[in-house]
């Protein structure tokens, strides 16, 4: 008791942080002793009575290994960096972001997200090369470009995965294209007598940049129909549901794909509230499928976006590090799910 009092004043006093060495002392073993207890080193046989004096040192200090510094002895980092604004994560993403984190924890990965918003793709990606991943996995791979690409493998970055809609020369890329989903949801209407949709432009933050290429699909959809697409805004609040519910007979719209299914059900309420009958009125489809599209009433119809498993991807990203190479990943695929709302 006395010792971990001594140690832990001397750093009181010194105002510095604990390192290896207060937990060698402590411990009454060898700096690279520890290294290999917390780090579990592979191929360095340490007594179970020493492992268990280090953890309890380390412990009873609170010293926690410094990531940086094991990342540089190891010789590379094990952090796995998704460039993501929060606000345009949806809870389909989010769970599915959960799984992923659990995956990339088997390979040995710690997944960061990083919500910095940058307008330049060079900037993005010489912020993201700053923290030395061992991988980066781009959401919104569409912004990335073979420019930031080879800065970032020059970091020495080894895994470079996107979803896009395109090809990126230098990344590993899945093909992810939200006019799909819009294109999906109008093709959908217009088979069902539709012929004046309004597609929801969502006011959160961040949402643009997905709602854009959504719009673009329904109108390239509607060009080959004789059928029109209307641009709505909604932010998700209910005065804002109830102002486009009441605009959507002056409008003359008989059809609204509305983003997402929460978008979705906010306007379905809305409508319901203002006297407008759907679908008889007007149709509504949203999009990824959650538990409370199929809740509503009438049940909502929706896009499914079938992506590959998170297990996939961590493995692919592990295979990405280990050796430059992974085999091809299956593009998402948005699927029409027919419900009462249409």
């Amino acid at each position: 008791m006395k010792n971990v009092e001594g140690v832990m004043a001397k750093e009181t006093r010194a105002h510095a942080s604990l390192t290896s060495a207060d937990v060698a002392r402590l411990a009454g073993v060898s700096r690279a002793t520890v290294s290999f207890v917390l780090n579990d080193t592979q191929g360095h046989r340490v007594s179970e009575s020493t492992r268990v004096r280090v953890l309890d040192a380390a412990r009873r200090l609170g010293y926690v290994p410094h990531a940086a510094a094991r990342s540089l002895r190891a010789g590379r980092s094990n952090l796995v960096l998704m460039p993501a604004s929060v606000s345009a994560i949806g809870r389909l993403v989010s769970d599915w972001l959960d799984d992923l984190h659990s995956e990339l924890d088997h390979h040995g990965y710690t997944a960061v997200l990083h919500a910095g918003r940058f307008a330049d793709p060079l900037d993005a990606a010489r912020a993201w090369a700053e923290l030395r991943p061992a991988a980066v996995l781009a959401l919104d791979g569409d912004r990335l470009t073979p420019q930031a690409a080879d800065l970032l493998r020059r970091a020495g970055v080894r895994g470079l995965l996107a979803f896009a809609a395109r090809p990126v020369d230098g990344v590993h890329t899945i093909g992810f294209d939200h006019a799909d989903i819009g294109a999906a949801a109008i093709r959908h209407l217009i088979a069902r007598g539709r012929t004046r949709i309004g597609v929801v432009m969502p006011q959160g933050r961040g949402l643009d940049a997905l709602a854009r290429p959504r719009l673009a699909g329904a109108e390239s959809v509607a060009a080959r129909h004789p059928a029109t697409v209307v641009p709505v805004e909604l932010a998700y609040t209910r005065e804002s549901a109830t102002a486009l519910a009441r605009q959507c007979r002056d409008l003359a719209l008989d059809a609204v794909f509305a983003y997402n299914d929460e978008y979705a059900a906010l306007l379905l309420h809305a409508l319901q509230a203002e006297g407008v009958l759907v679908p008889d009125e007007v149709a509504l489809v949203g999009c990824d499928d959650l538990v409370l599209s199929a809740l509503q009433r009438p049940a909502l119809s929706t896009v499914r976006l079938d992506l590959p498993s998170p297990a996939r991807i961590a493995d692919s990203l592990h295979q990405l590090v280990e050796t430059g190479t992974a085999p091809p990943l299956p593009a998402m695929d948005a699927v029409l799910v027919p419900r009462q709302t249409s």
